[in-house]
């Protein structure tokens, strides 16, 4: 969630009304994007800059040990999510000010690298692991959401994330660490005995990919590199389709096995603030395809993940919105964003200006209800709670059909834009998106539909 568009007010306080509800249809935690105060009133919140300091506009700190205690008692756990990667651009003079917070050895996607190896580097990397130890010690938050720790370079013998992960656990053995991660590394979640980092669970987008590429033909840019039912039959039983394989659109070779891995360690959704917000006009999953797509994600033996309204089927886009008070740095944004998009012909002239304060508002959820897929996802979080089991995988390329068998549940699904008879072996059906008929070992679905059988 993203405490801004949350609510019509868009505080920590408003949000704390709709945590019950979260908590009775079946979700565990909520994940906090992030809260570090950055200059402006509203913004993604990734270009933070002072990381000890929660944003005003949203209650700062009272509000925020306010949001964790009510989260509390109704029964939810809270992830918050840190930047540790890079600052916000307004922000490295004044970070300079105070010391040695960037290196020139280092460059991100986002301008220089921070200081956690060079000379005078230790305070630095005290700096970024004791704002860790504060959300969990002074905050009591549960776990933290490590945002692109790719892009976080250390040389140093012991990486700053492996260091941060120790210090965390030492301070509560069960607060949860995520790391966001493109390289499909699984040292990253091996215990330290193993050389690992010793990182509790990872967000793995190559099963968001082949799921959404199977749904909607989509092959820009790194979709590139998925777009079979065999991607997504790999992805049910680790979600790292690039474990070792030369992708197209990296040009290199890219991740390694995890078969050592529990399914568990992976978080995996159909919809998030990246995959949704980063497209040129924020628009969520096409209808036609959120029936499967729910299933398929919240039936995977991985931890599944939903964002912010998807669990009722809310419209709303996710747009990319900013408020940088330097004019330079605004309209560099605005630039950037068209220019990001200038190749796609459909969406020539109509990229929402990030600056615009439309922009954000627009985002907001509208909280209308579709009650079909409300009912849906209800039912798969039930019925989560009953299958067990790692995946099993049949499937059929030139049918577009997958059959995943976990323990004594069947989930058949049609990836094709016709109707198709997916083989089965289980003779009940417990749960379908759309009309399903089952006859002799087989399930007559839909396109894009799915069922589950027992």
């Amino acid at each position: 969630m993203h405490v801004g568009c949350f609510t019509p007010e868009g505080t920590f306080d408003a949000a704390i009304a709709d945590l019950p509800r979260l908590a009775e249809l079946g979700v565990t935690a909520v994940e906090v994007m992030p809260v570090a105060a950055f200059p402006g009133q509203r913004g993604w919140g990734y270009d933070g800059i002072y990381i000890y300091a929660p944003f005003a506009p949203y209650g700062g700190p009272a509000g925020l040990a306010r949001f964790v205690d009510a989260a509390h008692g109704a029964g939810l756990a809270v992830i918050l999510d840190c930047v540790y990667n890079h600052l916000g651009t307004s922000g490295t003079k004044a970070m300079t000010d105070f010391g040695p917070y960037f290196t020139d050895g280092h460059q991100t996607g986002w301008g220089k690298g921070l200081n956690y190896d060079a000379a005078q580097s230790d305070p630095v990397r005290e700096w970024a692991i004791q704002n860790a130890e504060m959300w969990v010690r002074d905050y009591k938050i549960d776990g933290l959401r490590l945002d692109a720790v790719h892009a976080i370079l250390d040389e140093s013998p012991t990486h700053l994330v492996a260091e941060l992960t120790a210090r965390v656990h030492a301070i509560r053995q069960d607060a949860t660490v995520i790391a966001e991660s493109n390289a499909n590394d699984p040292a990253t979640i091996r215990p330290p005995a193993m050389g690992g980092w010793g990182v509790d669970a990872q967000w793995a987008d190559d099963f968001h990919h082949s799921l959404r590429t199977l749904l909607t033909d989509e092959r820009q840019g790194y979709y590139a590199d998925f777009g079979t039912v065999a991607d997504l039959a790999k992805a049910f039983d680790r979600p790292f389709v690039y474990d070792g394989q030369y992708s197209v659109a990296r040009e290199k070779r890219v991740g390694a096995p995890a078969e050592d891995r529990a399914p568990a360690q992976f978080v995996v959704c159909s919809q998030n603030h990246d995959q949704v917000g980063n497209r040129a006009l924020g628009d969520r999953m096409p209808p036609p395809a959120r029936p499967l797509a729910a299933l398929c994600t919240l039936l995977s033996p991985f931890t599944p993940m939903l964002f912010m309204g998807e669990e009722y089927g809310e419209e709303a886009p996710f747009q990319f919105f900013t408020d940088h008070i330097e004019k330079k740095i605004a309209e560099a944004t605005r630039k950037g964003r068209r220019k990001e998009f200038e190749a796609f012909v459909e969406f020539a002239g109509e990229v929402p200006d990030p600056q615009d304060v439309a922009t954000f508002e627009n985002s907001k959820l509208s909280r209308e209800e579709n009650l079909e897929i409300a009912a849906l996802y209800r039912r798969l979080l039930a019925l989560r709670r009953e299958i067990r089991g790692e995946a099993e995988v049949a499937f059929d390329e030139d049918e577009r059909w997958l059959r995943v068998r976990r323990g004594g549940h069947e989930i058949v699904c049609n990836f094709s834009d016709e109707e198709r008879r997916v083989p089965c072996e289980l003779g009940e059906i417990v749960l379908a998106t759309h009309r399903a008929d089952l006859v002799s070992g087989a399930v007559t679905l839909p396109a894009l539909a799915g069922a589950v059988l027992r």
